[in-house]
């Protein structure tokens, strides 16, 4: 690829390169990009359409629209690196194809009858395409904008439900055990569901912690923005992991806050308020507390750990030479 950036004249002399921008790749790059993600989508079209099927009827997987967006942000963030590559084809990339879509897919699709190995499939197609296209270096520039895609493709119904059970089990718990402080409150959690006695009073129906009250719409949102924004964010590795790590704990303690709150809405104030949209707009301030909470770690750690730098001042003598 020639290098054929403008150039900028600064005042003191110094030619400095324009950044370029998208549009430098050229219609012809953008046609021949259309027309492989076409062909992606015609080859996967069953996954695909079920996918998108399910993040417009489940709410818990609606944010899958905005996972390629993201992707294509993440992309732009090298855009420097990518627009100065030299592309070069690269042979094991078409191997990676050809596994995939006549030897893979196909096993899995009519012989094994697994649907989420069908939608996982899609992720080394794309890796393939990629490296075939343009070689091992935009495929780093790449691979993470492409696993990704990983958080938008939902889980298989017996996965998501062993790790809501044991989430909203977990919530019902503590709970419980932060409504037990309240003065003539007694609460007891029985699985899910939490029985409440105040003031010698039993509160029925029962409070039930739903499957939108496990937490997994909000963990699964957060982490995916998590990696995203340690990724982002220039820090040492060590630091990197915490603030991956940090986001599933995050994720389950605000949802452990949102049960708890929900409880002391339906107990001491209404219990309509703790229902329907009051609801859903409860869960939705849980993600600012996360973040909250992910930016104060994030903080934390740079002041306590960060390197001291240090500015060094010298005194400049100008001489004019005549």
């Amino acid at each position: 690829m020639e290098d054929n950036n403008p150039v900028l004249t600064s005042e003191d002399g110094v030619v400095e390169p324009q950044e370029r921008s998208w549009w430098s790749l050229g219609i012809h790059n953008y046609i021949k990009i259309t027309i492989i993600a076409a062909l992606v989508i015609q080859l996967y079209y069953t996954s695909v359409y079920s996918i998108v099927h399910r993040w417009v009827t489940d709410s818990s997987w609606s944010h899958g629209f905005l996972i390629p967006f993201f992707s294509l942000y993440l992309l732009n963030q090298n855009k420097k690196g990518l627009l100065s590559l030299d592309f070069k084809r690269n042979y094991l990339g078409l191997a990676g194809l050809i596994l995939c879509c006549i030897v893979l897919y196909p096993m899995v699709l009519f012989r094994l009858k697994v649907g989420y190995a069908q939608h996982l499939i899609i992720i080394p197609t794309i890796g393939s395409v990629i490296l075939f296209c343009g070689g091992w270096k935009l495929l780093k520039y790449s691979w993470l904008p492409i696993i990704f895609l990983i958080f938008a493709i939902p889980l298989p119904g017996s996965i998501y439900n062993d790790i809501t059970i044991p989430m909203r089990k977990f919530a019902a718990l503590m709970a419980t055990g932060i409504l037990n402080l309240v003065k003539d409150m007694d609460a007891v959690a029985s699985g899910v569901v939490i029985d409440v006695v105040y003031k010698g009073v039993r509160l029925e129906p029962a409070l039930d912690v739903a499957e939108a009250c496990s937490g997994m719409r909000l963990l699964m949102a957060f982490v995916a923005l998590g990696v995203a924004m340690a990724y982002l964010h220039y820090r040492p590795v060590w630091q990197r992991l915490v603030l991956l790590g940090s986001t599933v704990p995050i994720a389950i303690l605000c949802n452990v806050v949102r049960v708890t709150v929900t409880g002391f809405i339906y107990i001491l104030w209404d219990p309509m308020y703790a229902q329907g949209v009051y609801h859903d707009m409860l869960g939705m301030l849980m993600l600012p507390l996360a973040f909250t909470m992910y930016w104060f770690l994030a903080w934390f750690m740079e002041n306590l750990f960060g390197e001291e730098k240090t500015a060094s001042t010298e005194d400049v003598i100008i001489r004019r030479q005549n």
